[in-house]
């Protein structure tokens, strides 16, 4: 990392709002719309069960990007970052997409408190009192602690974002570095709540799909996940960014190669996690653990299985090493589209087979979730951010983060 004597002359780039005008509104409509059709499609075809989980999975997809969010505030914070400023508000911005996720999943709780079973198979009674591995897990898996838990999760995770980037836009206006130094000092013990809140919630809404499955790993693999969807949407944003004229002059070729290594690197993070996971599984070889890969080993669910192993990390492993690549627009995008759409059937292979087992095509319902889900994510992100620049202006890295440079 290089340093230039003098300072380098930065334009506010405005409010959010201003750049890009009506995106938020036409994303709620496309959310409205999206969920319309998937849940008509579902009740014509009495297929309400499959709604059900393609509503948790995108929902779990969408709150992965804005979860791999607010990790990288935090540790950009902890270790002092320089580099990332110019695009660390984009990232304070997405974690504001967690408020909708937060609403979107009171229908699930809804249900859950009303008896319903269909997501969690847990939550059968008659089930719940005769199979000896359920009972012992009654004191954890109930739908009161369950719904409670769910809400200490998302208040953490909204009350931290929002002071983030509350106090930084606070930092636009006033320029004090105590505000900087505040923050650095918070981001330990929010970080260590993270992991913890990351853990749990993924216990909670993946692994218990199967009560009878555990695993240890579980959420050190979906954090894997979300680290990936958000710097694959990261150099998305800052792609469509730069093509409405925004920060043009602020984030170049030097940052897009940090986020091209990043998402990299946790890519390979990823795989290592999966693959970890399997092998344990494998040299076990004990029926609980087993019978959950076997279901995504048969009925057609072997091939999605393979493009995860091929698609999600051989074909990038090999196309994103390159520095040319990190270093393009355009290449860094098409790579960053690709590896999230893989994020999607990460989470796909996760949460479909326990409805699904023997077909393993997603289809209008899927895809209905997927818009619907997706479209309240980005309005939410939008509407809320609206009012705050794209760029922290007055924070004393900044030209730090401007001067950046790789060796």
């Amino acid at each position: 990392m290089a340093h230039h004597g003098q300072t380098i002359p930065v334009e506010n780039p405005g409010t959010l709002e201003q750049n890009v005008g009506q995106l938020g509104l036409f994303a709620m409509y496309a959310g409205a719309i999206g969920l319309l059709i998937a849940g008509l499609i579902a009740v014509t075809s009495n297929n309400w069960e499959r709604f059900q989980f393609s509503y948790l999975h995108n929902l779990c997809f969408a709150l992965s990007i804005a979860l791999g969010a607010l990790f990288f505030i935090l540790i950009q914070h902890l270790t002092r970052a320089g580099w990332s400023t110019v695009v660390r508000r984009l990232a304070e911005m997405m974690t504001n997409g967690i408020v909708p996720l937060a609403v979107l999943f009171v229908p699930i709780v809804f249900l859950l408190l009303n008896g319903s079973d269909v997501l969690f198979l847990w939550n059968n009674k008659e089930l719940a009192a005769t199979d000896p591995l359920l009972i012992h897990k009654q004191i954890y898996l109930n739908p009161m602690w369950f719904t409670i838990r769910a809400i200490v999760y998302f208040a953490f995770w909204i009350l931290c974002s929002r002071y983030y980037l509350m106090t930084s836009a606070k930092q636009d206006e006033t320029g004090d570095p105590q505000l900087s130094l505040r923050m650095e000092r918070y981001s330990a013990v929010s970080l260590i709540l993270f992991a913890l809140s990351i853990t749990f919630a993924s216990v909670d809404w993946i692994m218990s799909l199967d009560p009878r499955w555990f695993s240890t790993i579980i959420g050190v693999y979906y954090f894997a996940n979300a680290n990936v969807a958000f710097y694959a949407t990261l150099a998305i944003v800052v792609h469509f960014a730069n093509s409405k004229g925004m920060l043009n002059e602020t984030v170049n070729a030097e940052h897009r190669h940090d986020i091209g290594k990043l998402l990299f690197g946790f890519n390979c993070f990823w795989a290592y996690i999966a693959f970890s996971q399997y092998l344990l599984y494998w040299y076990a070889n004990i029926p609980e653990e087993t019978v959950w890969y076997m279901r995504r080993q048969e009925n057609g669910w072997e091939m999605v299985s393979l493009i995860l192993i091929i698609g999600h990390f051989a074909i990038p492993f090999l196309g994103l090493m390159s520095r040319t690549v990190k270093r393009n627009p355009s290449q860094l995008f098409c790579w960053a589209v690709y590896l999230l759409v893989m994020c999607w059937i990460d989470l796909y292979w996760l949460i479909i087979p326990e409805v699904s087992p023997g077909s393993p095509a997603p289809g209008l319902i899927d895809l209905g979730c997927l818009v619907g889900i997706g479209g309240f994510f980005v309005f939410g992100t939008v509407k809320l951010s609206e009012q705050f620049t794209v760029l922290a202006v007055k924070d004393p890295r900044l030209q730090e983060s401007l001067a950046f440079h790789n060796i």
